[in-house]
């Protein structure tokens, strides 16, 4: 029924005229509902979906190379729609650091859903992921509807740990150049489904911005079950870690044991059987895993079995945990040492040590210690020093771990200004700006040497807090350090980028009672999760650190 209008009713032509402009207006009012509709779809990407990437306009903006504020659930539809909103970029930790986004309701787990590998060598990563997932797993198999597929090919170019991830048509692939970098892709797809149920459509391409990424353990002065070092394995893995430091020799303790020398070994100790346990899960996490034997400080344990290696001043006393080093038995038992430990331990780094040697903090080493004075001139000439001596015991060990096939590492107030100096393959570990003669990151940088950070005002968690030291907190890591950051709170250039190779979370037992396991495993939680942000993209995190708070209670 048509409504009238009000009034006198118009004559035939005035019918015809109206008629007319009525049509005229029904075909403009069409053109408008068009246009209106096209201008709606075009609001709903501007206010619906943010910048393009799906999110909610009350949310923070996401952008395709970094992920949103907050978690979303894929679309209802069981198709991709044209008209559904844009994914947004799965929310991990560390932040994925690039997302192409895509319509369509992304992928879920389910039992009957596989993770099907074509390469055998994946066949660990995908049982592993399967086995997290609730998912089948199988081998040379073409991948189906709803399948994960691992791949090594071309699509994972760029470093050896660059992985793409793409969710596409209710099915995710996973490629790598390298295992190493397969895996990681699958602790993306693991974290996206914890936090979201569901990993987003659309395609990620990750890498990490530093090679190096560790935490540092000391296991000499308090000791760790098997099972909780291995709950660190896997709490490192989740968080593309790839290193993991053994500190097992030191004054308080040497905690592996020895074929070659049982007499230094402490009551508590790894076997090599439970070492071998932990080296097989680090392995399958991709870790490696850098011992240390630290000296010629830091060896109490091996000279209370050996007392004739101890160091003495003209007074005959000798300062806690320092070797002789210009007794030839000093060396030979370390190096003795660092050949067995080679034998198991394969990991392509070994760290010497080399920091705090005793001698050093006297007012004049060479007149309380004259035997290491005249050794040092007998090796280098009438003008040699100690120091010149304690840089040739660091280069020694090098050299014995060289010849493992294994790259040496030293901590930084092991290499001093002037002198004999070590040689340039050996990796500068730092941690302090307090040695004796203290020297800027920079002094060491400018020769080109490679550096690892090991930053104490932000990286060291010292049981007990000794030496003005406190409790590192992961809102510090994440808000204001970076790897740029090697001592105290100022960044270096950024033209030494490429030589600081990453940085390593330590924690120390200096009083090995001041907390329990469970309560060290606690305190460092957020802390190695701020870490591992910042190592894998150093720039600023797209979430402000309660969200980052909350995104690690969910993921983990």
């Amino acid at each position: 029924m048509t409504r009238k209008p009000r009034g006198r009713a118009p004559s035939p032509k005035h019918r015809r005229a109206d008629g007319s402009r009525r049509t005229v207006r029904v075909l403009l009012a069409l053109a408008v509902l068009v246009v209106l509709g096209g201008l709606a779809a075009v609001l709903a990407l501007v206010l619906g979906d943010g910048d393009g990437t799906g999110t909610d306009a009350t949310a923070d903006s996401p952008t395709s190379t970094g992920p949103a504020a907050s978690p979303s659930g894929p679309a209802e539809s069981a198709r991709p729609s044209p008209t559904g909103p844009l994914s947004r970029a799965p929310l991990t930790i560390p932040a994925v650091r690039e997302h192409t986004p895509a319509r369509g309701p992304g992928w879920r787990p389910a039992a009957d859903r596989r993770v099907v590998v074509a390469d055998a060598a994946l066949a660990d990563e995908g049982r592993l992921i399967a086995d997290e997932l609730g998912l089948g797993f199988a081998q040379d198999a073409a991948a189906g509807p709803g399948d994960v597929e691992l791949a090594l090919d071309g699509d994972g170019d760029g470093s050896s740990e660059a992985y793409v991830l793409t969710v596409r048509d209710d099915r995710v692939r996973i490629a790598g150049a390298t295992e190493r970098g397969v895996f990681h892709g699958t602790r993306t797809l693991k974290q996206a489904v914890r936090g979201a149920g569901a990993a987003p459509e659309g395609v990620v391409r990750d890498e990490p911005a530093k090679p190096r990424r560790g935490f540092m353990l000391d296991i000499a002065r308090k000791t760790y079950s098997v099972g909780w070092i291995e709950d660190r394995i896997r709490e490192l893995g989740d968080l593309k870690f790839n290193e993991l430091g053994l500190h097992f020799s030191d004054d308080q303790g040497f905690r592996i044991a020895s074929d070659r020398h049982p007499e230094v070994v402490s009551r508590d100790h790894l076997t090599k059987a439970e070492v071998r346990r932990i080296l097989a899960l680090a392995r399958s996490r991709h870790i490696d895993v850098v011992p240390e034997i630290d000296s010629p400080g830091h060896l109490g344990a091996v000279i209370a079995a050996h007392p004739d290696l101890q160091l003495r001043g003209t007074d005959g006393s000798g300062p806690r945990g320092a070797v002789d080093i210009s007794r030839p038995g000093a060396g030979e038992i370390v190096d003795e040492l660092l050949r067995e430990y080679a034998e198991l331990f394969p990991g392509p780094y070994w760290h010497l040590g080399g920091d705090e040697y005793p001698a050093l903090f006297a007012r004049d080493p060479a007149a309380r210690y004259p035997q290491l004075a005249a050794a040092a001139r007998e090796r280098y000439g009438a003008g040699a020093t100690v120091r010149d001596l304690a840089t040739g015991w660091v280069e020694d060990r090098a050299e014995t771990v060289r010849d493992l096939g294994r790259r040496p590492r030293a901590w930084n107030d092991g290499f001093f200004r002037g002198g004999v100096q070590p040689a340039e393959d050996i990796e500068t570990a730092y941690w302090t700006g307090t040695e004796i003669g203290a020297r800027e990151p920079v002094e060491y940088l400018r020769t080109g040497r490679p550096l690892v950070n090991y930053n104490d005002e932000y990286l060291y968690y010292v049981l007990g807090e000794p030496n003005q030291f406190t409790y590192p907190t992961g809102r510090r890591i994440y808000e204001e350090w970076t790897p740029l950051v090697v001592r105290g709170t100022r960044p270096v250039d950024r033209r030494y980028d490429r030589q600081i190779l990453g940085g390593s979370f330590a924690v120390w037992g200096d009083f090995p009672n001041a907390q329990t396991p469970a309560q060290v495993a606690a305190g460092i939680r957020l802390p190695l999760r701020a870490t591992a942000q910042k190592l894998w993209d150093p720039a600023r995190p797209a979430l402000a650190w309660d969200e980052f708070v909350r995104l690690a209670d969910r993921v983990d």
